[in-house]
């Protein structure tokens, strides 16, 4: 398992590291209404053991769920039995996935009810990360809902250990990041109208998680390997704390790994 200091990276001020590459746990839980270029068959519980071992064995350490990926949650409670300690879990709220539709509720009553549910169905006393899940109208959500004052409020309660927001715009990014410890942010070769968050998370040492390295699996390329191009190039910003990569392929994921260690050398 890979522990070297490229590899392990810190989490803002919080104490937490994480591993350069996440385990997206979405294809766990949900394969309906999900912007992927090929359907899939949800895992069953012993190929998802496989790959949470597998992942640990990569020196993967951090996990990310949320409420909107359908059953994520509830199975990472019942498969993460007795390695809960081996894990950094990145859940979310502010949305809701129901009967084939996603709904939103970013209201300081919602915000704890669904970090109360995240606690029981993680079965856990602690969700490491909680990110705010944004329908788009970031720099709105944060501004009429208090929604990361909330989250600042559990983590002084002991019931996450650090917050932010998966933001979608660059005013609403930066301004996640001077309320809390991490974005999440779109970062990769065919989408880079972000970079100012990344730009400020490096200058102000907050942690940046990127969602589509790999454009969900879209990426084509003539004549060069799309996950190493597309890893030099997540990993070339100094800005970047890891890539959350939702692969359910073994084969995969070993070599999305590799990849990140290559662009980190």
């Amino acid at each position: 398992m890979t522990t070297d200091n490229h590899w392990l990276r810190p989490v803002a001020d919080t104490g937490l590291t994480v591993s350069a590459v996440g385990f997206g746990t979405v294809k766990l839980g949900r394969n309906e209404q999900v912007k992927y270029p090929t359907s899939f068959k949800i895992p069953d519980d012993g190929e998802a053991l496989n790959l949470l071992a597998q992942a640990r064995d990569l020196g993967i350490n951090l996990l990310d769920t949320a409420p909107a990926y359908g059953t994520s949650e509830e199975r990472l409670g019942k498969l993460l039995q007795g390695q809960r300690d081996q894990w950094v879990i990145c859940s979310k709220v502010g949305e809701e996935f129901e009967n084939g539709q996603s709904r939103f509720d970013f209201t300081p009553e919602h915000i704890r009810f669904s970090i109360e549910r995240s606690l029981k169905r993680l079965n856990t006393d602690c969700v490491d990360m909680v990110l705010v899940h944004s329908d788009g109208n970031d720099v709105d959500v944060i501004r009429q809902y208090g929604c990361l004052e909330v989250l600042a409020d559990l983590k002084k309660e002991g019931l996450i250990r650090a917050s932010g927001m998966s933001t979608k715009t660059v005013d609403g990014g930066i301004l996640a990041l001077e309320q809390s410890d991490c974005a999440m942010v779109t970062w990769n070769l065919n989408e880079q109208g972000e970079k100012a968050v990344l730009d400020f998370a490096h200058q102000q040492n907050k942690s940046i998680l990127v969602k589509k390295a790999l454009a969900s699996g879209h990426l084509c390329m003539d004549g060069e390997d799309p996950v190493q191009a597309s890893m030099n190039f997540v990993f070339s910003h100094p800005g970047v704390t890891s890539a959350v990569l939702g692969t359910i392929n073994p084969k995969h994921m070993a070599q999305n790994v590799n990849a990140v260690k290559v662009a980190l050398i």
